[in-house]
């Protein structure tokens, strides 16, 4: 099981060579992430690619009047889903979103950059669009300032007890990434590597992720070659060896975080303090139903779910109340 203190541990005083070493092994972790959780494997690292170089090439090509398109938008749900947490209710919601809605309101945020505050107010007025699938088009289309808010990267972040999809949490959890970017591209200059990577807090949140998955399903290759990558270092009596550096000297120790949630894909363990009700409640800022409900459904969803395709993941048969609306 991941330990997220471990991640907390790197995060905190991994080096810029540490970092670099953990950012090369994104690839295979999300192949491991893939094989463990998807019907599909192909499906996420296809849609991976998709996210991190097409899809920013794509918006950049649209010089000021930057957006993303409806199909775009349903996509990155389905990249979103496909590497965390699955909701159908979600999927059907942002489907909802006319084409113009989708390119007026992606318009007006990636135009409110690099204020990210005012950004996630402009796409929290897109049905199926919190706080977490917000920092996702931030993301793609501004990765030098807005990192993906993923789970993973939350729970080993020290000063956060618990999960919380709020703006006001992304803010401070864009802080933290922030700093780490600036003590590595610091150090780098200090160290005079010229060729060294250039940490934006897309690549520095990567990175997190990355550690997290890799610890949590084949550790030992946080080790390979004798490289090893804090925590894996210990002295002989068994006490951990202090692998801060002068670059790092002034930061404090963290306090990871753990408790255990049942991944729903796959019922394994896996670090969290968050319960599964607050987890789907980060997903969107619009209402979603429970099972008992007996309402018709709007016609706009119900076109919707009759157009989800056939190669989405076999969703619940659960339906959306009439009057779904944001909260």
């Amino acid at each position: 099981m991941a330990s997220a203190k471990d991640t907390a541990t790197f995060f905190t005083h991994g080096t810029h060579t540490q970092f670099e070493q953990v950012l090369k092994l994104y690839p295979t972790a999300l192949k491991l992430k893939a094989e463990r959780r998807a019907k599909k494997p192909e499906e996420l690292l296809k849609l991976d690619n998709w996210y991190q170089n097409e899809l920013p090439k794509k918006i950049k090509s649209r010089g000021k009047d930057a957006h993303i398109i409806h199909e775009e938008l349903v996509q990155l749900m389905k990249w979103k889903q496909c590497r965390g947490k699955y909701y159908p209710q979600i999927s059907y919601l942002v489907k909802v979103n006319t084409p113009r809605a989708v390119m007026a309101e992606t318009k007006k945020a990636f135009r409110k950059l690099p204020n990210l505050e005012q950004a996630i107010t402009a796409l929290s007025n897109l049905k199926g669009v919190g706080t977490t699938m917000a920092s996702a088009l931030l993301a793609a289309a501004c990765p030098e300032s807005a990192p993906f808010m993923a789970d993973e990267c939350l729970l080993a972040i020290p000063d956060f007890e618990g999960i919380d999809y709020t703006t006001k949490e992304y803010l401070k959890f864009v802080s933290h990434i922030n700093a780490v970017a600036d003590r590595l591209n610091k150090a780098a200059k200090e160290n005079n590597r010229p060729d060294a990577i250039v940490w934006s807090p897309h690549k520095v949140e990567l990175a997190l992720w990355t550690h997290y998955v890799v610890s949590d399903i084949q550790p030992e290759l946080l080790s390979k070659n004798g490289n090893s990558i804090p925590p894996a270092i210990v002295h002989q009596n068994g006490d951990s060896l202090d692998t801060t550096t002068s670059e790092e000297s002034n930061q404090g120790l963290a306090n990871g975080k753990s408790a255990t949630l049942i991944d729903e894909d796959t019922n394994t363990s896996f670090a969290d303090n968050s319960s599964p009700a607050s987890i789907e409640a980060e997903e969107t800022n619009d209402s979603v139903v429970s099972d008992s409900t007996n309402d018709s459904m709007a016609p706009e969803i119900k076109r919707a779910l009759e157009e989800d395709d056939s190669n989405s993941m076999e969703a619940p048969n659960k339906k959306l109340r009439e009057d779904v609306r944001d909260k």
